[in-house]
Protein backbone atom coordinates (compact mmCIF):
# COMPACT_ATOMS: atom_id res chain seq x y z
CA UNK A 1 0.00 0.00 0.00
CA UNK A 2 1.28 3.53 -0.89
CA UNK A 3 1.99 6.31 1.29
CA UNK A 4 -0.84 7.91 -0.85
CA UNK A 5 -3.48 5.44 -0.90
CA UNK A 6 -2.98 5.17 2.74
CA UNK A 7 -3.62 9.15 3.81
CA UNK A 8 -6.69 9.69 1.30
CA UNK A 9 -9.00 8.26 3.52
CA UNK A 10 -8.35 9.98 6.44
CA UNK A 11 -10.20 12.47 8.00
CA UNK A 12 -9.08 16.04 8.67
CA UNK A 13 -8.81 15.31 12.20
CA UNK A 14 -6.57 11.71 11.75
CA UNK A 15 -4.45 14.11 9.19
CA UNK A 16 -4.09 16.43 12.10
CA UNK A 17 -2.96 13.96 14.57
CA UNK A 18 -0.65 12.28 11.95
CA UNK A 19 1.30 15.24 11.08
CA UNK A 20 1.39 16.41 14.58
CA UNK A 21 2.74 14.00 16.34
CA UNK A 22 5.30 13.39 12.95
CA UNK A 23 6.50 16.65 13.09
CA UNK A 24 7.25 16.23 16.93
CA UNK A 25 9.14 12.92 16.29
CA UNK A 26 11.37 14.88 13.81
CA UNK A 27 12.11 16.84 16.50
CA UNK A 28 12.85 14.49 19.25
CA UNK A 29 14.99 12.60 16.88
CA UNK A 30 16.23 15.81 14.97
CA UNK A 31 17.69 16.58 18.83
CA UNK A 32 19.00 13.30 19.84
CA UNK A 33 20.75 12.35 16.16
CA UNK A 34 22.41 15.95 16.54
CA UNK A 35 23.59 15.41 19.23
CA UNK A 36 24.62 11.92 18.93
CA UNK A 37 26.73 13.38 15.85
CA UNK A 38 28.10 16.47 17.18
CA UNK A 39 29.04 14.25 20.30
CA UNK A 40 30.78 11.94 18.20
CA UNK A 41 33.11 13.87 16.08
CA UNK A 42 32.25 17.43 17.06
CA UNK A 43 32.24 17.80 21.00
CA UNK A 44 35.74 16.24 21.74
CA UNK A 45 37.20 19.43 20.23
CA UNK A 46 35.55 22.06 21.32
CA UNK A 47 34.41 20.88 24.89
CA UNK A 48 36.99 18.29 25.52
CA UNK A 49 40.05 19.68 24.88
CA UNK A 50 42.44 16.74 25.44
CA UNK A 51 45.44 15.36 24.59
CA UNK A 52 44.02 12.37 24.43
CA UNK A 53 41.13 11.37 21.48
CA UNK A 54 39.41 8.38 22.88
CA UNK A 55 39.13 10.36 26.54
CA UNK A 56 38.05 13.12 24.92
CA UNK A 57 35.54 10.84 23.03
CA UNK A 58 34.11 8.76 26.11
CA UNK A 59 33.81 12.67 28.05
CA UNK A 60 31.65 14.17 25.32
CA UNK A 61 29.94 10.09 24.85
CA UNK A 62 29.30 10.89 28.78
CA UNK A 63 27.19 13.85 28.62
CA UNK A 64 25.34 12.13 25.67
CA UNK A 65 24.37 9.38 28.49
CA UNK A 66 23.09 12.11 30.97
CA UNK A 67 20.38 13.64 28.50
CA UNK A 68 19.12 10.36 28.90
CA UNK A 69 18.81 9.84 32.66
CA UNK A 70 16.14 12.77 32.95
CA UNK A 71 14.11 11.08 29.92
CA UNK A 72 12.18 8.64 32.65
CA UNK A 73 11.42 11.40 34.78
CA UNK A 74 9.65 13.79 32.10
CA UNK A 75 8.05 10.52 30.64
CA UNK A 76 6.47 10.09 34.03
CA UNK A 77 5.40 13.85 34.39
CA UNK A 78 4.64 14.74 30.91
CA UNK A 79 2.98 11.19 30.99
CA UNK A 80 0.90 12.27 33.91
CA UNK A 81 -0.05 15.89 32.74
CA UNK A 82 -0.98 13.52 28.94
CA UNK A 83 -3.55 11.09 30.56
CA UNK A 84 -5.02 13.57 32.80
CA UNK A 85 -5.20 17.02 31.03
CA UNK A 86 -4.49 15.59 27.25
CA UNK A 87 -2.15 14.50 24.37
CA UNK A 88 -2.66 18.42 23.01
CA UNK A 89 -1.69 19.86 26.51
CA UNK A 90 1.77 17.53 26.84
CA UNK A 91 2.42 17.56 22.94
CA UNK A 92 2.43 21.49 23.01
CA UNK A 93 4.86 21.75 26.30
CA UNK A 94 7.26 19.19 24.86
CA UNK A 95 7.80 20.59 21.82
CA UNK A 96 8.76 23.88 23.11
CA UNK A 97 11.14 22.58 25.51
CA UNK A 98 12.99 20.57 23.38
CA UNK A 99 13.37 23.67 20.68
CA UNK A 100 14.72 25.63 23.74
CA UNK A 101 17.14 23.40 24.84
CA UNK A 102 18.78 22.35 21.51
CA UNK A 103 18.95 25.77 20.09
CA UNK A 104 20.75 27.06 23.77
CA UNK A 105 23.20 24.30 22.88
CA UNK A 106 24.57 25.91 19.92
CA UNK A 107 25.08 29.13 21.57
CA UNK A 108 27.70 27.78 24.03
CA UNK A 109 31.33 28.81 23.84
CA UNK A 110 34.06 26.55 23.46
CA UNK A 111 36.33 25.35 26.35
CA UNK A 112 39.13 27.33 25.32
CA UNK A 113 36.60 30.55 25.69
CA UNK A 114 35.17 30.14 28.74
CA UNK A 115 36.82 26.78 30.67
CA UNK A 116 35.23 24.33 32.69
CA UNK A 117 31.53 26.65 32.50
CA UNK A 118 31.48 25.36 28.66
CA UNK A 119 30.73 21.55 29.33
CA UNK A 120 28.86 22.55 32.49
CA UNK A 121 26.30 24.20 30.55
CA UNK A 122 26.36 21.41 27.90
CA UNK A 123 25.37 19.48 30.62
CA UNK A 124 23.00 21.51 32.14
CA UNK A 125 21.32 21.91 28.24
CA UNK A 126 21.01 18.58 27.22
CA UNK A 127 19.27 17.61 31.03
CA UNK A 128 16.87 20.03 30.09
CA UNK A 129 16.74 18.57 26.38
CA UNK A 130 15.81 14.91 28.00
CA UNK A 131 13.58 16.50 30.05
CA UNK A 132 11.22 17.14 27.63
CA UNK A 133 11.99 14.49 25.06
CA UNK A 134 10.99 12.38 27.65
CA UNK A 135 7.20 12.64 27.36
CA UNK A 136 7.38 13.56 23.26
CA UNK A 137 7.33 9.67 22.42
CA UNK A 138 4.14 8.73 24.56
CA UNK A 139 2.05 11.20 23.76
CA UNK A 140 2.32 11.73 19.75
CA UNK A 141 2.42 7.73 19.75
CA UNK A 142 -0.69 7.95 21.78
CA UNK A 143 -2.21 10.59 20.05
CA UNK A 144 -1.39 9.10 16.63
CA UNK A 145 -2.86 5.36 17.11
CA UNK A 146 -5.87 6.06 19.21
CA UNK A 147 -6.65 8.57 16.27
CA UNK A 148 -5.93 5.75 13.06
CA UNK A 149 -8.54 3.79 11.50
CA UNK A 150 -8.97 -0.06 13.34
CA UNK A 151 -6.45 -2.36 11.87
CA UNK A 152 -4.14 0.46 10.49
CA UNK A 153 -2.45 0.90 13.53
CA UNK A 154 0.50 -0.39 12.12
CA UNK A 155 1.03 1.93 9.49
CA UNK A 156 -0.37 4.87 10.40
CA UNK A 157 2.10 4.63 13.82
CA UNK A 158 5.05 4.18 11.57
CA UNK A 159 4.34 7.79 10.14
CA UNK A 160 6.37 8.83 13.82
CA UNK A 161 9.40 7.38 12.33
CA UNK A 162 8.98 8.74 8.92
CA UNK A 163 9.68 11.76 10.57
CA UNK A 164 12.59 10.48 12.40
CA UNK A 165 13.75 9.67 8.76
CA UNK A 166 13.52 13.11 7.96
CA UNK A 167 15.20 14.30 11.23
CA UNK A 168 18.04 12.05 9.67
CA UNK A 169 17.93 13.46 6.64
CA UNK A 170 18.36 17.25 8.51
CA UNK A 171 20.81 16.50 10.59
CA UNK A 172 23.45 14.12 9.28
CA UNK A 173 23.03 16.45 5.44
CA UNK A 174 23.33 19.60 7.54
CA UNK A 175 26.53 18.36 9.36
CA UNK A 176 28.04 16.66 6.78
CA UNK A 177 27.91 19.60 4.13
CA UNK A 178 29.01 21.62 7.14
CA UNK A 179 31.86 19.54 7.55
CA UNK A 180 33.11 19.71 3.98
CA UNK A 181 33.92 23.27 4.30
CA UNK A 182 37.10 24.81 6.76
CA UNK A 183 38.01 22.23 9.72
CA UNK A 184 38.38 25.67 11.81
CA UNK A 185 35.17 27.40 10.99
CA UNK A 186 33.40 23.78 11.25
CA UNK A 187 34.83 23.52 14.82
CA UNK A 188 34.38 27.03 15.85
CA UNK A 189 30.71 28.02 14.50
CA UNK A 190 29.43 25.71 11.54
CA UNK A 191 28.33 22.83 13.73
CA UNK A 192 26.57 25.76 15.68
CA UNK A 193 23.62 26.44 12.87
CA UNK A 194 22.05 22.61 12.76
CA UNK A 195 21.42 23.19 16.32
CA UNK A 196 19.91 26.88 16.03
CA UNK A 197 18.04 25.74 13.57
CA UNK A 198 15.64 23.75 16.25
CA UNK A 199 14.16 26.63 17.38
CA UNK A 200 12.56 26.99 13.56
CA UNK A 201 11.34 23.67 13.83
CA UNK A 202 10.06 24.26 17.06
CA UNK A 203 7.79 27.12 15.64
CA UNK A 204 6.33 24.92 13.00
CA UNK A 205 5.30 22.14 15.36
CA UNK A 206 3.51 24.79 17.44
CA UNK A 207 1.60 25.64 14.58
CA UNK A 208 1.02 22.06 13.57
CA UNK A 209 -0.07 21.07 16.92
CA UNK A 210 -2.17 24.17 18.27
CA UNK A 211 -4.99 22.39 15.97
CA UNK A 212 -4.78 18.87 17.32
CA UNK A 213 -7.84 17.10 19.11
CA UNK A 214 -8.08 14.43 21.69
CA UNK A 215 -9.25 11.30 20.91
CA UNK A 216 -12.78 9.63 21.16
CA UNK A 217 -11.57 7.26 23.04
CA UNK A 218 -9.80 8.68 25.31
CA UNK A 219 -12.48 12.04 26.30
CA UNK A 220 -14.78 8.86 26.51
CA UNK A 221 -12.81 6.78 28.95
CA UNK A 222 -11.80 10.11 30.89
CA UNK A 223 -15.93 10.65 30.97
CA UNK A 224 -16.47 7.27 32.72
CA UNK A 225 -14.05 7.95 35.46
CA UNK A 226 -15.63 10.57 36.58
CA UNK A 227 -18.97 9.09 36.19
CA UNK A 228 -18.09 6.19 38.24
CA UNK A 229 -15.47 7.24 40.83
CA UNK A 230 -16.08 11.21 40.90
CA UNK A 231 -12.52 11.62 39.52
CA UNK A 232 -9.98 10.81 37.08
CA UNK A 233 -7.82 7.95 37.47
CA UNK A 234 -3.63 7.79 38.50
CA UNK A 235 -2.08 7.24 35.69
CA UNK A 236 1.35 6.13 37.16
CA UNK A 237 -0.98 4.01 39.33
CA UNK A 238 -2.82 2.45 36.81
CA UNK A 239 0.29 1.91 34.43
CA UNK A 240 1.60 -0.18 37.26
CA UNK A 241 -1.56 -1.81 38.56
CA UNK A 242 -0.49 -4.84 36.00
CA UNK A 243 3.16 -4.57 36.00
CA UNK A 244 3.95 -7.32 33.66
CA UNK A 245 3.16 -4.58 30.42
CA UNK A 246 5.12 -2.09 32.14
CA UNK A 247 8.41 -4.23 32.95
CA UNK A 248 7.65 -5.55 29.98
CA UNK A 249 7.31 -2.55 27.74
CA UNK A 250 10.99 -1.27 29.18
CA UNK A 251 12.38 -4.82 28.32
CA UNK A 252 11.11 -5.20 24.80
CA UNK A 253 12.69 -1.47 23.73
CA UNK A 254 16.31 -1.66 24.73
CA UNK A 255 16.94 -3.41 21.36
CA UNK A 256 15.29 -0.83 19.39
CA UNK A 257 17.43 2.08 21.84
CA UNK A 258 20.62 0.80 21.02
CA UNK A 259 20.03 0.17 17.31
CA UNK A 260 20.79 3.90 15.74
CA UNK A 261 23.14 4.36 18.33
CA UNK A 262 25.59 1.27 18.13
CA UNK A 263 25.59 1.65 13.86
CA UNK A 264 25.52 5.43 13.43
CA UNK A 265 26.81 7.33 16.01
CA UNK A 266 29.43 4.81 17.62
CA UNK A 267 30.21 3.69 14.39
CA UNK A 268 31.02 7.56 13.56
CA UNK A 269 33.34 7.33 16.51
CA UNK A 270 34.78 4.37 15.11
CA UNK A 271 35.46 5.80 11.54
CA UNK A 272 36.46 8.92 13.30
CA UNK A 273 38.93 8.14 16.41
CA UNK A 274 40.12 4.15 14.91
CA UNK A 275 40.05 4.45 11.35
CA UNK A 276 41.23 8.57 11.33
CA UNK A 277 38.49 9.01 8.00
CA UNK A 278 36.72 12.21 8.12
CA UNK A 279 33.53 12.68 9.91
CA UNK A 280 31.42 13.88 6.64
CA UNK A 281 31.54 10.53 5.54
CA UNK A 282 29.46 8.98 8.18
CA UNK A 283 27.20 12.31 8.16
CA UNK A 284 26.48 12.00 4.44
CA UNK A 285 25.79 8.00 5.47
CA UNK A 286 23.39 8.96 7.88
CA UNK A 287 21.57 11.24 5.25
CA UNK A 288 21.16 8.22 2.98
CA UNK A 289 19.57 5.97 6.06
CA UNK A 290 17.04 9.33 6.92
CA UNK A 291 15.61 8.80 3.26
CA UNK A 292 15.38 5.11 3.35
CA UNK A 293 13.82 5.67 6.58
CA UNK A 294 11.29 7.55 5.75
CA UNK A 295 10.00 5.39 3.28
CA UNK A 296 10.79 1.73 4.82
CA UNK A 297 9.00 2.54 8.14
CA UNK A 298 5.55 2.95 7.20
CA UNK A 299 6.08 -0.60 5.03
CA UNK A 300 7.23 -2.14 8.34
CA UNK A 301 4.09 -0.82 9.59
CA UNK A 302 1.88 -1.87 7.37
CA UNK A 303 3.15 -5.65 7.40
CA UNK A 304 3.21 -5.22 11.10
CA UNK A 305 -0.59 -4.79 10.38
CA UNK A 306 -0.76 -8.36 8.31
CA UNK A 307 1.32 -10.66 10.12
CA UNK A 308 1.43 -9.03 13.22
CA UNK A 309 3.35 -6.33 15.66
CA UNK A 310 5.40 -9.03 17.57
CA UNK A 311 6.45 -11.34 14.51
CA UNK A 312 7.88 -7.73 12.83
CA UNK A 313 9.59 -6.72 16.00
CA UNK A 314 11.10 -9.80 16.33
CA UNK A 315 12.49 -10.01 13.22
CA UNK A 316 13.64 -6.60 14.02
CA UNK A 317 15.68 -7.88 16.85
CA UNK A 318 17.25 -11.08 15.25
CA UNK A 319 18.57 -9.11 12.05
CA UNK A 320 20.04 -6.42 13.92
CA UNK A 321 21.52 -8.63 16.13
CA UNK A 322 23.19 -10.42 12.97
CA UNK A 323 24.30 -7.13 11.23
CA UNK A 324 26.18 -5.35 13.84
CA UNK A 325 29.14 -7.32 12.83
CA UNK A 326 29.48 -6.60 9.17
CA UNK A 327 28.32 -3.42 9.38
CA UNK A 328 31.05 -2.54 11.36
CA UNK A 329 33.79 -4.22 9.36
CA UNK A 330 32.52 -2.51 6.15
CA UNK A 331 32.90 1.02 8.28
CA UNK A 332 36.60 -0.32 8.83
CA UNK A 333 37.35 -0.82 4.96
CA UNK A 334 37.52 3.30 4.74
CA UNK A 335 35.57 2.92 1.41
CA UNK A 336 32.74 5.45 0.91
CA UNK A 337 30.43 3.32 -1.08
CA UNK A 338 31.08 0.44 1.91
CA UNK A 339 30.22 2.40 5.00
CA UNK A 340 27.08 3.95 3.63
CA UNK A 341 26.37 -0.33 3.00
CA UNK A 342 27.22 -0.84 6.41
CA UNK A 343 25.15 1.77 7.91
CA UNK A 344 22.05 0.34 5.47
CA UNK A 345 22.68 -2.72 6.75
CA UNK A 346 23.31 -2.10 9.98
CA UNK A 347 20.33 -0.02 10.22
CA UNK A 348 17.70 0.26 7.69
CA UNK A 349 16.91 -3.34 7.43
CA UNK A 350 15.94 -4.44 10.41
CA UNK A 351 16.62 -1.40 12.82
CA UNK A 352 13.75 0.68 11.32
CA UNK A 353 11.76 -2.77 11.71
CA UNK A 354 12.22 -2.58 15.28
CA UNK A 355 11.44 1.44 15.52
CA UNK A 356 8.61 1.94 13.10
CA UNK A 357 7.00 -1.15 15.09
CA UNK A 358 7.54 -0.48 19.25
CA UNK A 359 5.34 2.36 19.91
CA UNK A 360 2.41 1.21 17.94
CA UNK A 361 3.12 -2.15 20.38
CA UNK A 362 3.84 -0.32 23.48
CA UNK A 363 0.04 2.13 23.10
CA UNK A 364 -1.61 -1.06 22.41
CA UNK A 365 -0.29 -2.66 25.81
CA UNK A 366 -1.88 -0.02 27.55
CA UNK A 367 -5.54 1.05 28.65
CA UNK A 368 -6.80 5.04 27.76
CA UNK A 369 -6.28 6.09 31.20
CA UNK A 370 -2.71 5.20 31.33
CA UNK A 371 -1.95 4.90 28.03
CA UNK A 372 0.55 7.94 27.62
CA UNK A 373 2.25 7.27 30.88
CA UNK A 374 3.16 3.82 29.84
CA UNK A 375 4.36 4.45 27.05
CA UNK A 376 6.58 6.55 28.29
CA UNK A 377 8.01 4.38 30.86
CA UNK A 378 8.59 1.41 28.84
CA UNK A 379 10.01 3.85 25.54
CA UNK A 380 12.10 5.90 27.81
CA UNK A 381 13.24 4.15 30.62
CA UNK A 382 14.42 1.67 27.55
CA UNK A 383 16.75 4.21 25.90
CA UNK A 384 18.24 5.65 28.97
CA UNK A 385 19.19 2.11 29.59
CA UNK A 386 19.95 1.10 26.27
CA UNK A 387 20.47 4.27 24.25
CA UNK A 388 22.02 6.36 26.70
CA UNK A 389 24.58 4.16 27.67
CA UNK A 390 24.95 2.26 23.96
CA UNK A 391 28.10 4.48 22.44
CA UNK A 392 29.80 4.67 26.14
CA UNK A 393 29.70 1.21 26.15
CA UNK A 394 30.61 0.70 22.53
CA UNK A 395 33.43 3.11 22.93
CA UNK A 396 35.00 1.52 26.04
CA UNK A 397 34.52 -2.19 24.38
CA UNK A 398 36.30 -1.38 21.39
CA UNK A 399 39.19 0.63 23.43
CA UNK A 400 39.35 -2.77 25.65
CA UNK A 401 39.91 -5.09 22.70
CA UNK A 402 42.29 -2.99 21.36
CA UNK A 403 40.19 -1.59 18.53
CA UNK A 404 38.37 -5.17 17.39
CA UNK A 405 34.62 -4.70 17.19
CA UNK A 406 33.30 -8.35 18.58
CA UNK A 407 32.27 -7.18 21.45
CA UNK A 408 30.13 -4.84 20.53
CA UNK A 409 28.53 -7.56 18.22
CA UNK A 410 28.01 -9.96 21.77
CA UNK A 411 26.03 -6.88 23.30
CA UNK A 412 24.23 -6.18 20.73
CA UNK A 413 23.05 -9.94 20.48
CA UNK A 414 22.40 -9.94 24.09
CA UNK A 415 20.04 -6.75 24.37
CA UNK A 416 18.52 -8.15 21.35
CA UNK A 417 17.52 -11.61 22.81
CA UNK A 418 16.16 -10.27 26.08
CA UNK A 419 13.84 -8.33 23.31
CA UNK A 420 12.61 -10.93 21.58
CA UNK A 421 12.01 -12.99 25.18
CA UNK A 422 9.86 -9.74 26.59
CA UNK A 423 8.09 -9.12 23.21
CA UNK A 424 6.59 -12.74 23.34
CA UNK A 425 5.70 -12.65 27.50
CA UNK A 426 3.65 -9.15 26.72
CA UNK A 427 0.30 -8.79 26.63
CA UNK A 428 -1.19 -6.84 23.32
CA UNK A 429 -4.61 -5.94 22.79
CA UNK A 430 -5.71 -6.42 19.24
CA UNK A 431 -6.17 -3.88 16.47
CA UNK A 432 -9.67 -4.90 15.63
CA UNK A 433 -13.08 -3.71 16.18
CA UNK A 434 -14.66 -4.59 19.55
CA UNK A 435 -11.08 -5.58 20.98
CA UNK A 436 -12.01 -3.55 23.91
CA UNK A 437 -9.88 -3.22 27.27
CA UNK A 438 -7.15 -5.34 28.75
CA UNK A 439 -7.95 -4.83 31.51
CA UNK A 440 -11.76 -3.30 33.79
CA UNK A 441 -11.13 -0.32 34.63
CA UNK A 442 -10.68 0.18 38.08
CA UNK A 443 -13.02 2.99 39.30
CA UNK A 444 -15.85 0.81 37.42
CA UNK A 445 -15.43 -2.16 40.40
CA UNK A 446 -14.29 -2.44 43.87
CA UNK A 447 -12.95 -5.96 42.94
CA UNK A 448 -9.64 -6.13 42.58
CA UNK A 449 -8.84 -6.91 38.45
CA UNK A 450 -6.50 -10.05 37.90
CA UNK A 451 -3.02 -9.41 36.34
Amino acid sequence: MTTATATSGLTRKQRRMIAGGAVGTLMEYYDYYLYGLASAAVFPAVFFSSDDPVVATLASFATFAVGFFLRPVGGIVWGIVGDRAGRKTVLLITVIGMGVATTAIGLIPSDKAIGILAPLLLLLCRMFQGFFVGGEMGGAATMVVEGAPTGRHGLYGAFLISGAGIANVFSGGLMAALGLTDQSWFLQWGWRIPFLLSAVLAVVAVLLRRQLEDSDEFTQTQALQIATAGKKANPLVEAFRHPKNAIMGILIGLPQSIAGYVVLTTGLAYMVTNKHLPAWMGFAGTMIVGLLQIVVAPLWGAISDRIGRRTVYIIGCLGFAIMVYPAFLLFGTGNLWLIWLGQILGFVLFGVAMQATLSTMLVEMFDPEARTTGVNIGYQVSNTLGGGLAPFICTALIAAAGGAVWPVAIYAAVISIVGVIATLVASVRPDREGAGRLHELAATTSVKTPV
